[in-house]
């Protein structure tokens, strides 16, 4: 059985029936969309016991040719770098549909585009064909341009403007290197495994030079500062569950295609090492003091993710295990705090109408258990010991320390501010007398504090046993490190590892 093609394609046959079900059987909607994202989420669950995690090769994967002409392929296939991101992505979805029954507004049409967008994200993790995932990739824009121009808030137009605008420009810079790669590779094919046998036969230059193509398309999604002025807007726009997918899932669509481009053309990575990290120390210090700035809840969260994602770049520009490992395991721990976040954030808008923490004090005596999960998730987002992040930010601030020495401090610096803003939230909400405005306000409800539930569970069971995800992320982030330092050892079985490149002599520690 074809189980990755089932994943793939199961939320949008749930879309399809969804837009055949008549608009007044809401019901039946959210229950289609429902029972299809747990159903992704029950399958994507068994992935790991099917996983091994000693094999650097693709495992459970499918290939049937699809354009012959062109060389591309319905390649699909996980290894220890796209498992974790195909887990969150379903995980995050289901959450994303559990706490949408408050849209009321053309609930049908909500529902079929939610459905379609978790096919285009989990498109882009499984894919393993270049042309695949760029379509994919695009598949994406589709439904989330309708989703914040929709649905959203009162810059909507505005903000799902700007987000097409970023998103398609820095596809242009994506196709624009996939396509020179292609041609002066001379491959003819677009597998992934291909297309980095033809990245081998390049000259540095050229490298160099479509790695960068392949920074801007990506860095826009990340986002990589400067790159980042559409996710503010869109964040704060976007209806609450699309936001727990925008900066849960689509900020881990660029961290995830930096690290295959990275594994394709590692020498121009490697060139591109300083650039990366100077944008990575900027992102972190500017993304939190801009954080710390911010009244509005939900674009305080927003631009912490551009610090926290910062600190995924960080790893990935370490280039050793320790860094890469860390960036691997900060896309999930980020993925799930602010998925969190924007979760409680979005039910606490939905209760109030506000999301000036000026209008709010002291909400734990009148929503305990509200006050309870925004303070974890908080602590979680700080890297407090006991959580995913914590694990996560440790390996990234070793294998920085390795790389850079003590510049490493400037990642201190952005904890203690992500710190400051943190407890300043915190303090704002639970604290003082109770205005008589929020007296009335509701506490989370039986399948909120399950959705909630759900996140905080991972977050701490990752942070107390990361065991299992570093497990998954440990061969890739072997592989990757081993391939920007030397020679990388051919992957099990015959598989063709993290990118399928091949093993080209060294002459004084370089690769030629």
């Amino acid at each position: 059985m074809h189980l990755l093609s089932l994943i793939l394609w199961l939320p949008l046959i749930g879309a399809v029936a969804i837009a055949c079900l008549p608009e007044r059987r809401l019901s039946w909607i959210r229950w289609t969309a429902g029972g299809c994202s747990a159903v992704v989420l029950a399958l994507a669950s068994a992935l790991p016991a099917l996983f091994d995690a000693d094999d650097r090769g693709m495992q459970l994967t499918e290939f049937q040719s699809w354009n012959p002409g062109l060389g591309s392929a319905y390649a699909l296939g996980l290894d220890g770098l796209s498992l974790p991101m195909a887990l969150l992505t379903a995980l995050l979805s289901f959450v994303a549909v559990l706490v949408s029954s408050k849209i009321k507004h053309a609930p049908k049409s909500y529902h079929a585009w939610l459905l379609v967008l978790e096919t285009g994200m989990l498109g882009v993790f499984l894919a393993q064909d270049w042309t695949l995932l760029y379509l994919f990739w695009e598949l994406t824009l589709i439904p989330l341009f309708l989703l914040i121009d929709r649905w959203g808030g009162v810059r909507r137009q505005r903000a799902s403007l700007t987000f097409v605008i970023y998103t398609m420009g820095g596809a242009i810079f994506l196709l624009i290197s996939l396509l020179l790669l292609y041609q002066q590779g001379g491959s003819h094919s677009s597998t992934m495994a291909a297309m980095a046998q033809a990245a081998a036969t390049l000259s540095p230059e050229q490298q160099f030079w479509i790695f960068l193509g392949f920074l801007a398309g990506f860095g826009v999604k990340m986002p990589i500062f400067p790159l980042h002025g559409w996710l503010p807007l869109a964040h704060v726009e976007a209806p609450s569950p699309i936001s727990i997918l925008l900066s849960g899932v689509l900020l881990k669509m660029g961290a995830y295609g930096l690290l295959r481009a990275s594994a394709m053309l590692p020498d121009a990575a490697m060139d591109a090492q300083p650039w990366l990290a100077a944008l990575a120390f900027a992102g972190i210090v500017y993304g939190g003091l801009l954080a710390w700035r911010q009244t509005d809840l939900k674009a305080m969260i927003a631009y912490s993710s551009i610090s926290h994602m910062g600190v995924v770049l960080l790893g990935i520009a370490a280039f050793n295990e320790a860094g890469l490992l860390g960036a691997e395991m900060q896309m999930v721990a980020h993925g799930l705090v602010a998925g969190l976040l924007f979760l409680l954030v979005g039910l606490l808008y939905e209760r109030t109408h506000t999301r000036e923490m000026a209008d709010y004090s002291s909400l734990v005596q009148t929503t305990p258990r509200f006050a309870l999960f925004t303070t974890l998730a908080f602590l979680a987002g700080v890297g407090l010991p006991g959580t995913a992040g914590f694990i996560a930010e440790l390996h990234t601030l070793l294998g920085s320390f390795q790389r850079w020495g003590w510049v490493t401090l400037l990642l201190s610096a952005g904890v203690l501010v992500s710190a400051a803003y943190a407890l300043r939230a915190v303090s704002r909400l639970f604290t003082g007398p109770v205005r008589p405005a929020m007296a009335g306000v509701a506490d989370l409800a039986a399948h909120e504090l399950g959705a909630a539930a759900l996140l905080l569970a991972f977050l701490v069971g990752g942070g107390l046993y990361p065991a299992p995800l570093s497990r998954m992320a440990q061969a890739a982030a072997n592989q990757l490190s081993g391939l920007l330092a030397g020679p990388a050892e051919p992957a099990r079985n015959g598989g063709p590892g993290l990118a399928g490149r091949p093993q080209r002599p060294v002459v004084s520690g370089r690769w030629y």
